[in-house]
């Protein structure tokens, strides 16, 4: 493989960045997740530093959403030690945004209630969460009558409302069509770096990964398991900003190809 991705092998000890300082915000020590007499996830150690942007990249059934449910505390491990941030400073976003039969302010709202916030407050910091995400002027009306890409808008405002320290995503953006799915890319990015949060996503799409994760966790299965943690070297001084600017970077073509051959590999095993 070229040097255009910095390829650090997986293992006992692997970090994010080793001139990162502190305790990690996850840290996974030899997991496996053993469903019956599927192994879903193997010997698996990772380490995620604060404020790092994690892809999870990789064919089906290498173990993904197993591990980032791990993350989020709703699966166990089998074998091994997952050290997680507290749930309350964690968010999760899904495929596809569950909607109450109300606006979008009290979509939000709720949230916030459900945590302990007084209503008339929560509907103060809900509206200025819709604001963040470009949607304060369709706040008040039922959230499912808005298009896909609105929805998890509101679906994002919600997570945001809590001021979440840490962001974890299922392919939150695979159900929309390309010209949102590279809007939503692209707000997500902004507002990542202005709050300086931890995120973790599972994504098939190499583009997508590359554009939102400052490393690429290529999972491999059969059974589940970091086969490849790969550092993007321009991603470092955070001037990919847009889809644009990522595909005419001189070295986006080729990190792109070295993925999809990686996944190409693991479809042929």
């Amino acid at each position: 493989m070229s040097a255009l991705l910095k390829v650090v092998p997986p293992g006992p000890g692997a970090r994010s960045d080793p001139a990162r300082a502190g305790r990690p915000v996850f840290e996974l020590q030899g997991v496996s997740v053993r469903f019956g007499s599927l192994q879903a996830l193997h010997e698996t150690t990772l380490s995620i530093a604060a404020g790092e942007s994690v892809a999870l990249v990789g064919a089906n059934g290498s173990g993904k959403s197993t591990l980032l449910r791990l993350l989020h505390g709703l699966q166990r491990p089998t074998a091994g030690r997952c050290d997680s941030a507290p749930a309350a400073q964690q968010a999760m976003l899904f495929q596809r945004p569950f909607m109450l039969r109300t606006s979008a302010r009290h979509n939000v709202a709720l949230a916030l209630w459900l945590r302990g916030t007084p209503w008339r407050i929560a509907q103060v910091r809900a509206l200025a969460a819709l604001d963040r995400v470009g949607l304060a002027d369709r706040a008040d009306r039922p959230a499912r009558t808005l298009s896909g890409g609105q929805q998890q808008r509101v679906a994002l405002a919600r997570a945001l409302a809590n001021a979440p320290k840490v962001l974890l995503m299922d392919e939150p953006f695979g159900a929309l069509d390309a010209e949102t799915r590279w809007q939503m890319q692209e707000l997500l990015l902004d507002v990542v770096r202005k709050e300086r949060m931890t995120v973790v996503m599972v994504t098939h799409d190499v583009e997508e990964g590359l554009l939102l994760g400052d490393r690429i966790v290529f999972m491999s299965r059969h059974p589940g398991r970091v086969r490849s943690l790969l550092q993007p070297p321009f991603k470092a001084d955070g001037s990919i900003s847009t889809r644009e600017a990522l595909r005419s970077h001189p070295q986006y073509a080729q990190m792109e190809q070295q993925i999809l051959g990686m996944m190409r590999d693991e479809g042929s095993h």
